[in-house]
């Protein structure tokens, strides 16, 4: 059986919708994917302005936005699929993050399915994270499955967007969690600088690693913590900004300083198993500098694929999720979540 999937993907870092045209064929136990194309479509500047400030908003505001991203997204999604000729079963829409504190058991993506499906006229598999949160998990991560399923001949596979997280298996079972912030913290870092992002780490590679910041940044307790666990920017609001706000330092000391602390932390995560390998994917694996610090620290060698997979595995993996889904299989692990029990989440319009 053959599944042919548009992957939306938006993440926290605002760089824009990614929308990826894969396909997944199945023999036996073993999933082939191919991503046939994909493009990463940027947000308007009036975009950038309202998903930030979503949160705060009144409720009025929060659903309008619900519904209007969610026919921006189709209309970007049709415009895609015109563009490539594209003949696709269904999409599968991660939508945009507004709020995630899974203990409060709140979550909300941001994005409405049926204005998608509206606008294109395909069945829409959206709302993937709700339903594990329902049942106690943490909604999150929910690329693991995928790494496990798509990705198996790697020991770890690391993607470094908003936030770093890791998947790999242990003890006969899948375990995930975020590791760190990254982008997130990074892009905001070059936004004072008059930058969107620091292009290969160049800026950080200019600055100084302040021991101070770092001690404090790696000493945060959620470190401490056993998983599973997630991140949100709730917590980098609380947490982290406070920190390099106090630091005082210039903006080239502070992504200098958080490269060292994301890779710290990533070489925690990846443990000290020799003869292992971790893929690293996400706008981060472009962070030259970044990488280095990581080969640096982690015992693990460290693969970095061509930039299709780079850039758009989480829209791969969400369309895989929507195969799932759409087969009524598990696609949100309990081992990864910390949920009641394995689900198969996502609403379909």
């Amino acid at each position: 059986m053959k599944y042919k999937v548009i992957g939306l993907m938006s993440g926290t870092s605002l760089d824009g919708l990614d929308i990826a045209f894969c396909e997944f064929s199945r023999e036996g136990n073993h999933w082939e994917y191919t991503i046939h194309c994909a493009e990463t479509i940027p947000y308007t500047d009036q975009w950038k302005k309202v998903l930030p400030g979503i949160e705060s908003g009144p409720a009025l505001d929060f659903v309008t936005a619900d519904i209007e991203y969610g026919h921006l997204l189709g209309q970007l999604t049709k415009g895609f699929i015109e563009r490539n000729h594209i003949a696709a079963d269904f999409i599968a829409s991660h939508g945009h993050t507004i709020f995630h504190q899974p203990g409060s058991r709140i979550t909300s993506q941001i994005g409405r399915g049926s204005a998608i499906a509206a606008e294109t006229g395909l069945h829409v598999v959206c709302d993937f994270r709700s339903y594990d949160v329902a049942l106690g998990g943490q909604g999150a991560p929910l690329v693991p499955i995928g790494d496990k399923l798509l990705f198996s001949e790697f020991d770890f596979c690391l993607n470094i967007g908003g936030f770093a997280n890791i998947s790999c298996d242990a003890s006969g079972k899948r375990i995930a969690y975020d590791i760190c912030p990254a982008n997130i913290v990074m892009n905001q870092l070059a936004s004072l600088a008059g930058y969107d992002y620091d292009p290969a780490g160049i800026l950080a590679e200019s600055g100084t690693i302040d021991p101070q910041l770092l001690h404090a940044l790696n000493h945060l307790p959620f470190y401490q913590q056993p998983f599973p666990k997630s991140l949100g920017k709730e917590w980098v609001l609380e947490h982290i900004s406070p920190l390099l706000k106090m630091s005082g330092l210039p903006v080239k000391d502070l992504l200098a300083t958080f490269c060292e602390h994301i890779s710290v932390q990533v070489a925690a995560a990846a443990g000290i198993k020799t003869g292992s390998k971790m893929l690293i994917t996400g706008g981060g694996a472009f962070n030259e500098f970044l990488i280095g610090r990581i080969r640096h620290h982690a015992v693990p060698e460290i693969i970095i694929p061509d930039s299709l997979t780079i850039n758009f595995k989480e829209a791969l993996i969400f369309a895989f999720l929507g195969v799932l889904r759409w087969r009524n299989e598990v696609n949100c692990l309990q081992s990864v979540t910390g949920a009641a029990k394995d689900s198969s989440g996502g609403a379909i319009y």
